[in-house]
Parts: C-alpha cells; sequence; structure tokens
C-alpha cells in the first residue's frame, strides 16, 4: 500500500497527463487523489515541491517498470534491443500516462528531467560498453532519442496504431550494431 505522499505524487502524474502542467494545482492534485481539499499542500508546500516530487516518481516508476517481470543481463545486442522494445512499447501503451507527463515535464521543465534522464543514458552506455560495443555512449545517445521519439509518435500522430515488439527490437539494434 503507498503511502500518502507517494498517492499524492501519482495523482499530480494524472493531472499532468491529463491537463499539463497548467493544470498541476494542489486543489487538482486533492480531487484526481480523492482527498479533502489542503490535504497536498500539507505534504507540499508550494507547486515546486509537488512537481519535484511528481519528477521523482516518474523516474521512481520508470525504473519500477524496467525491473518488473524476468529482466535478464543481456548477452547479445539482439537481446538488449527486444528487453528494450519490450520497455518502450510498454511505455507508450499500457503506461502512456506515466509518459505523457514525462514529456509534459520535458517540454516545459528540461532541467527537473535531466539528471533522471542523464541517469538512463550513462546507465545504458555502461551496460553497451561492458557488452563490448563500441562507441556506447553514443550508441546510449542514439537508442534514448529513438525510444522517445518512438513513444512520443505512438502517444500522438500515431496513436492506435499497432507496432509490434520485433519491429522495434529490430530498429534498436540497427542502432546498437551501427
Amino acid at each position: 500500500m503507498p503511502d500518502r505522499r507517494t498517492e499524492l505524487a501519482d495523482a499530480a502524474l494524472a493531472v499532468v497527463a491529463a491537463k499539463g502542467l497548467k493544470g498541476l494545482t494542489h486543489r487538482a492534485v486533492d480531487a484526481q487523489a480523492q482527498v479533502a481539499v489542503g490535504t497536498t499542500s500539507n505534504y507540499y508546500r508550494n507547486r515546486a515541491a509537488l512537481m519535484g516530487a511528481a519528477v521523482d516518481r516518474v523516474e521512481e516508476r520508470d525504473r519500477l517498470l524496467l525491473n518488473q517481470g524476468e529482466m535478464k543481463i543481456p548477452t547479445s545486442a539482439a537481446a538488449l534491443a527486444g528487453q528494450l522494445a519490450d520497455a518502450v512499447l510498454g511505455l507508450a501503451r499500457e503506461n502512456g500516462e506515466i509518459t505523457r507527463a514525462r514529456f509534459a515535464f520535458a517540454l516545459d521543465q528540461p532541467d527537473v528531467v535531466a539528471a533522471g534522464h542523464e541517469r538512463l543514458v550513462a546507465g545504458l552506455a555502461q551496460l553497451l560498453d561492458a557488452m563490448g560495443i563500441p562507441e556506447s555512449r553514443a550508441r546510449a545517445e542514439a537508442v534514448s532519442d529513438y525510444s522517445d521519439g518512438l513513444a512520443m509518435h505512438l502517444l500522438t500522430s500515431r496513436k492506435g496504431q499497432q507496432i509490434d515488439s520485433p519491429t522495434v527490437a529490430r530498429s534498436i539494434q540497427r542502432l546498437l550494431e551501427g
């Protein structure tokens, strides 16, 4: 059972996903969380604190999503590409709300999400380096860029279109192997 702070941060994400950052108010989060008016402001005294909690929660939920199931240490670029494809499609489909919120934060407050993005890219680069894949940093950035772009398109201009994991995995594998 999540604690109250986590519940409010999740409610803030839902508000941002539905209404954008302009809709993120303490009252909107109270309504989304179905708590008494004033509850959110008791936990997060100002909008900056509320926004910080929501951004932290995006990163935490991303980590939880990437670590769920039976993620195995990949032994090849093809295996890693398959895992990454499944993660990207999951973020754009079942977890589209988190991704919409992340994009809203990134577009309006890029500095707020920059550190989390850097941790993701650096972690992928480290994994690629350990796998012996050359130009690990550049390839990690390319995979991140492709993944973000694909997720954005699946949530907007290609919403409702079906794309399968093997197709995405092939694109990611090409980026990994050059």
